[in-house]
């Protein structure tokens, strides 16, 4: 069976084609992403660690999910399925900017993303799938900031970045 199909962007995020998800990562190649952040009534936000055996970045904590939209889907339809698929949830999300960023994330891979980050408020239960999340845990901002700046090697690449960005702080309300 073929690899999953990722869309691969230029630099103003158009599609210039496509690429097996592996294959796209071991070369570098610059592909459309998703992140979802979640956050509480309270403002707290919604953070996983990764299974162990993800094929980068295992055990980091992340923001709530991460995906590639697969060849064809749209965006906020990704958003919403991989919230679904890893976290369990499902709650209207809010498209809060493009996210542009390259990373080293071991084994000889590369995240070289343009990330579409939606952000949501959500009050309920949390069903994680063991096969993606090994733990998750609703963290107030202001001191999860200061433990990403003191022990940047328990988060995942793109959240520590994540961290300086608006929308980290709070769900982005739907115009």
């Amino acid at each position: 069976m073929s690899e999953e199909q990722i869309i691969l962007v230029d630099a103003a995020d158009r599609p210039v084609g496509r690429a097996g998800k592996l294959a796209a990562h071991r070369k570098n190649l610059r592909h459309r992403a998703i992140s979802v952040l979640v956050f509480d009534p309270a403002g707290r936000m919604l953070v996983q660690r990764r299974a162990a055996h993800k094929y980068h970045s295992p055990g980091q904590w992340a923001n709530a999910c991460c995906t590639h939209p697969r060849y064809g889907e749209d965006a906020a339809e990704a958003a919403g399925r991989r919230l679904r698929e890893e976290m369990g949830i499902a709650l209207p999300l809010a498209f809060a900017g493009l996210f542009p960023y390259q990373a080293q994330v071991g084994e000889g891979l590369w995240e070289n993303e343009i990330v579409h980050v939606f952000t949501g408020l959500y009050d309920g239960e949390v069903s994680p799938n063991p096969d993606e999340v090994e733990a998750y845990d609703w963290r107030d901002i202001a001191p999860l900031r200061a433990d990403i700046a003191a022990n940047s090697a328990r988060y995942a690449p793109w959240f520590r970045l994540y961290a300086a960005a608006p929308w980290f702080s709070g769900p982005v309300r739907a115009a």
